[in-house]
């Protein structure tokens, strides 16, 4: 049954989009050095796109196209989930691993979020293809999809791996009904800290 938000939590809705707009334009001006740098290496050691951009299914089911750093091979289908990949060593090499461990290959998203079509916290933007229509079709019953979806969220720092397609649905909606900055604070400090510990990287190209 899905889930209406209440009135404080629709206030922190427009707060966080604020919040959302200022952070990724300073995270933007901040790190253009970054990106200057990983582009070039993306050029040395990983010939071919730089950019890896892929649609997915955003906020009330809008299609958008989210962009990364390329990790894996340019010769890799866009639109492969990570079931039909199966072994992610084979299609990346020493940088996309680096890029991958450290969550690098995530921050061409800051621009997704400041156009509006991400947020930094939620239900992690997925294609709507295999197992992750089942999990899309959890978020519109438990209105989870009426978020914007995030570069980490409460599914992430539960053991991303291994969830499996009903349980991401689940936590996606326990997020959206207990919405709230303190339950994003405890998501950012947790993400923050598997970023740090290398943990859980072991990701595909379309399911980071």
């Amino acid at each position: 049954m899905e889930y209406k938000l209440k009135g404080h939590q629709k206030v922190y809705l427009v707060v966080k989009r604020l919040l959302d707009i200022i952070f990724s334009f300073i995270g933007i001006c901040f790190l253009s050095w970054v990106y200057i740098i990983l582009i070039i290496l993306q050029l040395i050691f990983n010939r071919g796109p730089v950019f890896f951009v892929q649609t997915r299914v955003g906020r009330k089911g809008k299609n958008f196209k989210l962009i990364k750093f390329r990790s894996m091979s340019k010769n890799v289908n866009h639109e492969m989930t990570s079931d039909e990949i199966g072994d992610i060593n084979n299609y990346t090499n020493k940088f996309g691993h680096f890029l991958r461990k450290f969550s690098l290959d995530e921050l061409p998203q800051f621009f997704n979020i400041f156009v509006g079509q991400m947020s930094f916290l939620g239900p992690r933007p997925l294609i709507d293809k295999g197992r992750d229509s089942e999990t899309i079709k959890i978020r519109r019953e438990n209105g989870s999809i009426n978020l914007r979806p995030g570069l980490s969220g409460l599914a992430q720092i539960s053991g991303r791996v291994n969830l499996d397609a009903i349980k991401k649905g689940e936590i996606d909606g326990e997020y959206y009904k207990n919405f709230s900055m303190l339950m994003d604070i405890k998501i950012i400090f947790k993400t923050l800290l598997k970023v740090v510990r290398s943990e859980d990287y072991e990701k595909t190209e379309e399911k980071k």
